[in-house]
């Protein structure tokens, strides 16, 4: 409940990208507002904020039908417990961060039950690819969304669906960590050359993808000569991704640490990664790469059926421009990956063609300008309402 001390204000996060979104708001919250009170759902970031949360993230932490499917019930156990803890706590603004198939559904529950409670949405559902009508949906438990990349809210306006304001990726919050210095970019162009090799970040990622890749890497180490190997790896799978490259016929270094993993980013000559963020990050630090993924035959047939975009790469749906080569299910095969990568490698047009568009993203995401979590802690401000002066019937 709301006191004299300052908003009080329930975050949702469902992943660790989640995690690290909340723990950037809370931090730019409370730069502009000390007394302000915060609790929810998070990990280790948020924890780091002072913001103990409900359970354990890795509780969510699934991946693929199937595995929604048998994790079912205890998914349904935490919606409910989460929408009762928030509507038990009376904040000011609930905040749900990302993973809508589950804060989404923890927001319906609140504003069925507590119509007077702000709901923000800080990471705009993928709307603009699959399952439009998701947008409008969202007006009746959404009052703003803050969206990452810079052309989301005219993709929600167009599908009508509520308030959406861009704040800008996270990333270009950490563009000199990831940006090289003159010694660094020396280094990018120095033998042998260090290659990024990026399997994914879930467990089911990394053993779909980790044979493919390193047998590609195989293959480019035959015709293009010795590679440093840097295998980047979020720490609780690191014993995973160990298990999964032990077998490559390159040796790989697999780094688990944020600096390490920035430096490597900072020296990468090229990548090879599986769709998803990784590309835009790679993208921001001006390493040129080749994309892939792989899912099971029912996420195929799910995609192939539902999902309508120019391109499964972050980095080229930000751009507006397929840029970076990508390489889906069947056409995910080593030879075509080391193919792709090998002119990254050297001074040729695919690698000078990928580097020029990459110029093109301080623009495009507002790099320079204000962190984005200054921006979205500016909105969720504005959002939040005390208790003694809502109107229920606003926020329907």
């Amino acid at each position: 409940m709301s006191n004299a001390t300052g908003p009080h204000i329930f975050l949702v996060a469902g992943e660790e990208s989640g995690d690290r979104l909340g723990a950037a708001l809370i931090a730019a919250i409370r730069r502009r507002h000390p007394g302000a009170r915060f609790s929810g759902v998070g990990g280790a970031h948020m924890a780091g904020e002072g913001v103990a949360s409900l359970f354990e993230l890795g509780d969510l932490a699934i991946v693929g039908v199937g595995a929604i499917v048998t994790g079912l019930p205890k998914i349904l156990g935490r919606i409910t417990a989460t929408a009762e803890a928030v509507v038990a706590a009376r904040p000011d603004v609930l905040v749900i961060v990302d993973s809508p198939e589950f804060t989404h559904r923890v927001a319906r529950k609140v504003r069925a039950r507590a119509p007077a409670i702000p709901i923000v949405d800080y990471v705009c559902p993928s709307v603009w690819a699959w399952r439009s009508g998701r947008a409008r949906a969202m007006r009746a438990y959404v009052d703003h969304v803050l969206a990452l990349l810079p052309f989301e809210p005219a993709a929600m306006q167009k599908l009508g669906g509520p308030p959406c304001t861009f704040v800008g990726h996270p990333l270009s919050e950490r563009v000199s960590a990831l940006r090289p210095n003159t010694e660094e970019a020396r280094r990018r162009l120095s033998d042998p050359p260090l290659l990024l090799v990026l399997p994914g970040s879930r467990a089911g990622e990394i053993r779909r993808m980790a044979a493919v890749f390193g047998e590609a890497v195989a293959l480019l180490s035959e015709r293009a000569g010795p590679l440093e190997v840097v295998v980047p790896a979020v720490p609780r799978l690191a014993e995973a991704v160990h298990a999964a490259i032990a077998s490559w016929r390159v040796p790989a270094r697999i780094v688990t640490e944020g600096a390490a993993k920035d430096a490597a980013f900072r020296t990468a000559r090229a990548a090879l990664s599986k769709s998803g963020t990784a590309t835009l990050e790679l993208a921001v630090a001006g390493v040129p790469m080749v994309a892939a993924y792989k899912v099971s035959l029912l996420e195929e047939w799910i995609g192939r059926t539902f999902i309508r975009v120019p391109s499964y790469i972050l980095a080229n749906l930000v751009l507006g421009e397929n840029v970076v080569p990508e390489f889906l299910q069947h056409f995910c095969t080593a030879e075509s990956l080391s193919g792709a990568l090998q002119p990254l490698l050297g001074e040729t047009p695919e690698r000078a063609r990928q580097l020029a568009a990459f110029t093109r993203l301080d623009a495009l995401m507002d790099i320079g300008k204000a962190a984005p979590s200054d921006r979205a802690a500016a909105i969720v401000l504005d959002c939040a309402v005390p208790l003694t002066n809502r109107n229920a019937k606003q926020w329907r």
